[in-house]
């Protein structure tokens, strides 16, 4: 069944909200990770607007932004809050929409990849492009990374990116707040 949920795709880490914008993996591949930050409103932190987002629940009368937005069905595997809790909103097994238009030179089938939900997992942080993101946040995402290679041999520090990395005339994060060196140093620890 296409949206049947696997319990090795959820990691016991994270809070589990499950979003209805999801669908199968065309190949069952799960060779890269995309990395993402988003804050709802702009640059404000906590609050439910971004699970509200992923669920399609966005109360388009909570702030002006929203109306601009709430049309959207998008979704992430996971998401990281500022202090560090995880909220899975799709089973990594599964497509989450996240990456949009976007490719991606993948290195190891020397060509350019385009549909990258179909075998990317996708990671949001609470944030934005330029406030400092928090030390539990980097904290749970080399966990998060962790496991998700445990889980997918095709999955190494090679194969992780941003998403202004894979759309960047559309979009800017993590952004340059995002270090990236002590991202790979944790990783490595």
């Amino acid at each position: 069944m296409e949206n049947q949920q696997s319990p090795s795709g959820w990691w016991q880490s994270a809070r589990k909200v499950v979003s209805p914008n999801v669908d199968s993996r065309p190949d069952g591949e799960v060779s890269l990770l995309v990395i993402h930050a988003i804050s709802l409103p702009p640059g404000e932190f906590s609050g439910t607007a971004i699970e509200a987002l992923f669920t399609n629940q966005l109360a388009i009368d909570e702030h002006p932004f929203f109306a601009s937005i709430a049309h959207l069905r998008v979704s992430a595997h996971l998401l990281i809050r500022r202090d560090g809790e995880c909220v899975q909103f799709v089973d990594t097994d599964q497509r989450a929409w996240h990456a949009g238009r976007s490719c991606w030179w993948d290195a190891r089938q020397a060509m350019w990849r385009r549909t990258l939900n179909d075998f990317s997992v996708g990671i949001e942080l609470e944030g934005d492009d330029v406030t400092p993101f928090t030390k539990a946040q980097y904290l749970a995402l080399a966990l998060a990374t962790r496991w998700l290679f445990s889980r997918y041999p095709q999955l190494d520090s090679g194969r992780i990116t941003g998403h202004a990395h894979v759309a960047p005339l559309r979009k800017t994060d993590p952004g340059p707040a995002f270090d990236w060196a002590y991202f790979y140093r944790l990783l490595k620890e």
